[in-house]
This record gives structure tokens, sequence and C-alpha cells, in this order.
């Protein structure tokens, strides 16, 4: 897709309405809260010779969503604390070895609630959006610009819009009907949106296109921020593609996206799990008119089920005591150095590591 094509796909975009809300094969998609459940996360880091590693904790705080609980490590390190960012309250556990250390060690664990959310978008009485949170939910990053062709694009499909919840719902509609899930992007991509819209290629994964959605909704004036996380338990509504397969879910990393509407404060927005949907749900490469995709673009705009634990919403982040001195563009996955630097942590011979959760039944 090139430039004139974006554009002229922008624009056709703000033409779409609101979809009902529709009912997947395997019954509503409704994601409702009805009550928390909680989770373990458990973190095990193995690196053969890694000296140091960040594992980020899934601390993120949201009174009607998540609430995290304690957080407990065992290990042979010699330091493991706990580390805050302090610009966007991102929280990890910094790790080092000695170095004559054998077999280094560390596994760290979280309890965590969560819950589903549904709200209206631009609809109730949310507080409003303090400055300092707006400014840090507007402004650009290292790969997310909100300038250029980025914002000429997104200025495009919500031309003719005044309201904010009209711009992220066309900007969402656009995601959906523009992009596409690639199945051999590595991890979760890394979200150069400059990239993606300069190429026009479209294609990624959750961090990718979540992050493209982000972008421009920031370039029109609309706040949202990237929340990232990971899938711990199957979905409840018979998406096969929208949960974790087992309780190892060393790979079920995802990077979602919210958009700050007047009313419904900080909102739901999912479009890559959209097609994530399409591409990947039996028997996988469905059309945009499945009734399971359909029912999916209806309700992630405004709710997403709780059996994913949230991260973190950080940006360009830089390990505190590396000596990798660039920033990362996000922390989504458990972090190691050794003497040559940075190991690939999704190189699982060169680095380690498994991931498992487990629900906790209360009483």
């Amino acid at each position: 897709m090139n430039r004139r094509d974006l554009l002229k796909a922008g624009l056709a975009a703000s033409t779409i309405g609101l979809a009902p809300r529709l009912a997947s094969a395997a019954g509503e998609f409704t994601p409702t809260p009805k009550g928390w459940r909680t989770f373990a996360l458990t973190t095990r880091v193995e690196p053969t010779f890694a000296t140091k590693a960040w594992i980020p904790l899934p601390t993120f705080s949201e009174a009607d969503w998540q609430r995290p609980g304690k957080t407990s490590w065992t290990g042979n390190a010699k330091v493991a604390e706990r580390v805050r960012d302090p610009k966007y309250g991102m929280e990890m556990l910094r790790v080092e070895w000695s170095a004559d250390q054998q077999n280094p060690l560390i596994e760290v664990t979280t309890d965590v609630q969560t819950q589903d959310r549904s709200v209206r978008p631009g609809q109730g009485h949310a507080a409003p959006l303090a400055d300092d949170e707006r400014k840090l939910s507007l402004m650009a990053t290292d790969l997310l610009p909100v300038d250029g062709l980025v914002k000429e694009t997104a200025d495009g499909i919500v031309r003719g819009k005044t309201r904010d919840v009209e711009k992220a719902r066309a900007l969402y509609e656009w995601v959906v009907e523009n992009t596409f899930r690639n199945a051999k992007t590595p991890g979760c991509g890394v979200g150069d949106v400059s990239w993606m819209i300069k190429t026009g290629n479209l294609s990624g994964k959750c961090a990718d296109l979540n992050a493209l959605y982000v972008a421009m909704c920031r370039s029109v004036g609309v706040p949202a921020r990237d929340i990232y996380g990971i899938r711990v338990v199957p979905s409840q509504f018979g998406y096969k593609s929208l949960g974790a397969g087992s309780e190892v879910v060393t790979k079920a990393q995802h990077c979602r996206a919210e958009v700050w509407l007047s009313g419904s404060g900080w909102t739901p927005a999912d479009p890559a799990d959209v097609r994530k949907v399409v591409l990947e749900e039996p028997p996988t490469n469905l059309a945009m008119t499945d009734l399971k995709v359909m029912a999916a673009r209806t309700t992630l705009f405004g709710a997403w089920e709780g059996n994913w634990l949230a991260f973190n919403v950080a940006h360009d982040v830089k390990l505190p005591g590396s000596g990798y001195t660039d920033a990362l563009p996000f922390l989504l996955y458990p972090q190691a150095e050794d003497k040559s630097g940075l190991v690939d942590p999704l190189d699982a011979d060169a680095f380690k590591y498994k991931i498992t959760a487990r629900e906790v039944k209360t009483s």
C-alpha cells in the first residue's frame, strides 16, 4: 500500500459507523465485570552465561480491572531488587549474579487480581485526565511519531469527526481494515510506526498494529497508550486465538491499547486482536464477514476479557545497571546481559527462561 492508497483508505474509513454487538460461533462475546479472579505469574530465569537480568512485573494497577498483590522471589543472585521507572511507573526486578556464579537462577512470582472490562465508549462519569498523564499520552516516542505522514494519514481518517470518541472509533476501524497479522514476525513485533507508515507495509503483530493505532490517535489529539502484558488462561468465550493454551505462557505476551475518552476514561481498544482472530481462529484465515471476526471487531472497542495481565505502559526503556546504553522500545520480555551485551530474549538457546500462570482459587 503506497502513500496515496493510505490516504484514500483513511478517508473511506471515516464513513464507517458503529456495528451492532454480534455473537460469535461459540456464543456471545460479551466480557463484563462480574467478579475478580486471582492469578500467580511466575518467571523462572536460568541464563547460561548472563550475569544480569531484568524481569517485567505485572504490577500495573487500575481499580476497575487489575489489582496487583504480593511479589516474591528466590534464587542465587547477589542483587535482586524491585526498580520503578519514575516516568511511567513501570516496575521490574533487577537481578545481578556474581561473575563466578554457577547455574545462575532467579524465580519471581506476583499475585494479581483481574476481571473483564466493558465500557460504553464516550459515556460515563470518569474523572478528567490529569494534565501530566494527558501530556505523556500524547507525546511521540522513538518509534511512535505523531507528525508527518502519520498525522497526515490520521487526519484523513478522522476528517469531519469532531468528538474524540468518533475519531478513536474511525482510527480503530481503519487499523482493522488496513493491517494484517504476520505470523513470521518475531515475538510481538517492535512497533516501528514510522517504518510501517512510510513503506506502506502495515503488517506485524500486536506491538506493531496497536502501536500504529496509538500513534495515530495521539497525532490527532486523542490520548492513547500501549499496555504490555501476557495472556494467562484460555478465553471463556470460545476464542482459541485470544487465550493461553496451557499453564506455560512463555510465549503468550500480548500488547493491548487504550484511548482516553471523556465520559468513559481509559477505554479498551485492541484492533490487533481482531486481526489475530482473522489469521489464527480455527479454521484460520477467516473472512472479515465471519461471525467470530465481526463479534471480536465490535467487542474489542470498549471491552476485553480479563484473562490477561498488564505489565506496564512504558516506552523507550533503559535498563538500570546495564552496559547497553540504548533504550528498548518497551519491556515485555525478560532481559539478560552477558559480557557481550544483551542476550536476545526470543532466543531460547541463548536465554533460558520459563513463565507459568496459575489461577489461585479464593474462598
